[in-house]
């Protein structure tokens, strides 16, 4: 339903999410911890913070820092940053152009079918996925806050 990219902002934010305010953490710390490529995770980091969802702060004890409190930041929010989320212009049917203006014949169904598939991601904050159910996800907070590798605390 997202992209690899949207995955890896999303758990870029968490980890963020569960550092002490204002903490910033080097891009490299938070793809050690993710078991995520160093480049690509501080290029998805930057876009976020120019979409003004994360602070950056530059030099040796730089990093990156959450500027949105986590309830307020939607899934949706994120997303958008890095995939597509404007209607398709083409048809399901066929080659020609599909609108609200000129729908065919699957135009309405598959409208519904879309925003429906996005709605969960609107109502979803990223403060809602770290209230874990009892007895889950512990090992992940815990090592999130150790700024230890996640992969391994949940293969464990």
């Amino acid at each position: 339903m997202v992209t690899q990219t949207s995955e890896h902002a999303i758990r870029a934010l968490l980890f963020l999410a569960q550092r002490p305010e204002g903490e910033t953490v080097p891009a490299e710390r938070i793809a050690q911890a993710l078991g995520a490529p160093a480049n690509y995770l501080a290029k998805t980091l930057n876009a976020l913070a120019k979409q003004g969802l994360v602070g950056s702060t530059r030099g040796p004890a730089g990093g990156f820092r959450l500027r949105v409190p986590a309830g307020q930041v939607t899934l949706a929010e994120v997303v958008e940053v890095f995939d597509d989320v404007r209607p398709r212009r083409m048809c399901l049917l066929g080659g020609r152009p599909c609108d609200g203006l000129h729908p065919c014949r699957a135009h309405e169904a598959w409208s519904r079918v879309c925003a429906a598939m996005r709605a969960p991601l609107g109502a979803t904050t990223l403060a809602d996925l770290l209230v874990p159910a009892p007895g889950y996800g512990i090992e992940f907070n815990a090592a999130a806050q150790a700024g230890g590798d996640v992969r391994a605390a949940l293969a464990a």
